[in-house]
């Protein structure tokens, strides 16, 4: 029987959460026999291959497809998956998520139920690691305050949304828009979903679709991602600026908000004031939120790890972002010149 749903997995070192994966979907309440699994591997360099290769063998019942993706980005990991797959569904997911057993038959009813163009759900967001600063982050990436109005970091009602993380569609739309723009190294759900948008189909968020998604462990990890989102963020931002929301502005707004009043302060006394003002405001907002989470959750180590993450996601993204446009508009004039 041909496969009628292809999960896409792009996968480099995930030799932890890969498992955790297969396990996942091999438990899930849908057809084994309909169902093939397609890991877009960038070369890993840990054990993720192995525990790939003993995984297709010990459990020979789930479909598990292993090829490679020699360029090492998401984008191409998932064409080239996408390329490979048979099946009418494309569900992508991610090597360090763990999907409900409920997780493909929802998403199949939900496409049909709506008739949207791609579906996802919410996010549980766990610690990578059982670590006071690893179950903050997890914390921070799962409140409004670092999350925005992305639905899915913290859930909320079903409803048309811009964008859903990993998504579900017909293999289809593929043809009708093209695949996911490898010239964007991240951020490339958001412009596959802007393009869905504007062929006139519709994005639906629904948190009965739920799956586990394990933040980054540690500052350093976590800095580099938002660097990359930032960044990547406006890359697509310079050639599509209308699809721009509130919530990614706000942390470009509040870093360049920071730099002109550091720039100011060199030259007015005054602004030094406001500088420090404006600071002490957003440290009491962030310590203010992890004081709450803090009591809420009884894990003091909130107090420093939730304010520390936000402070480095907002922090990175706001500067990548800035980077990201200012360097892209200054190779545009030049090449005008």
């Amino acid at each position: 029987m041909s496969p009628r749903v292809s999960i896409i997995v792009p996968c480099y070192n995930e030799e932890h959460t890969v498992g955790l994966l297969l396990n996942a979907l091999r438990q899930q309440e849908f057809p084994l026999e309909e169902l093939e699994v397609i890991i877009a591997d960038g070369l890993s360099t840990d054990g993720t291959r192995n525990v790939i290769g003993r995984y297709k063998t010990t459990y020979p019942e789930l479909s598990v497809i292993l090829i490679d993706n020699p360029e090492q980005t998401i984008p191409a990991a998932l064409n080239r998956a996408i390329d490979r797959a048979q099946g009418d569904y494309i569900l992508r997911l991610d090597a360090h998520s763990v999907p409900r057993p409920n997780y493909v038959s929802m998403c199949l009813d939900i496409l049909e139920r709506t008739d949207a163009a791609n579906v996802g759900g919410a996010w549980e967001i766990r610690a990578s690691q059982n670590h006071w600063l690893s179950r903050s982050i997890a914390a921070a990436a799962a409140h409004p305050l670092g999350a925005g109005d992305a639905r899915y970091r913290y859930s909320g009602a079903a409803g048309e949304v811009d964008t859903v993380p990993f998504g579900a569609f017909q293999k289809k739309w593929i043809e009708r828009i093209g695949g996911f723009n490898e010239s964007l190294l991240t951020n490339e759900d958001y412009e596959f979903n802007y393009r869905l948008r504007r062929a006139g189909g519709k994005i639906w968020f629904d948190p009965s679709i739920r799956s586990i998604y394990f933040a980054r462990p540690d500052i350093a990890s976590l800095g580099r991602q938002y660097l990359r989102y930032g960044y990547w963020k406006a890359a697509m931002l310079v050639n599509n600026p209308q699809s721009l929301r509130w919530r990614q502005a706000l942390p470009a707004l509040f870093v360049s908000g920071l730099l002109g009043l550091l720039i100011l302060g060199t030259l007015l006394p005054g602004a030094r004031l406001v500088l420090a003002i404006y600071w002490l405001l957003y440290m009491l907002i962030t310590v203010g939120f992890a004081l709450r989470e803090a009591i809420r959750k009884r894990e003091p180590g909130l107090l420093l790890g939730f304010p520390l993450a936000l402070w480095t996601m907002h922090l990175a993204w706001g500067l990548a972002f800035i980077w990201g446009i200012v360097s892209r508009l200054f190779r545009r004039v030049r090449g005008r010149i």
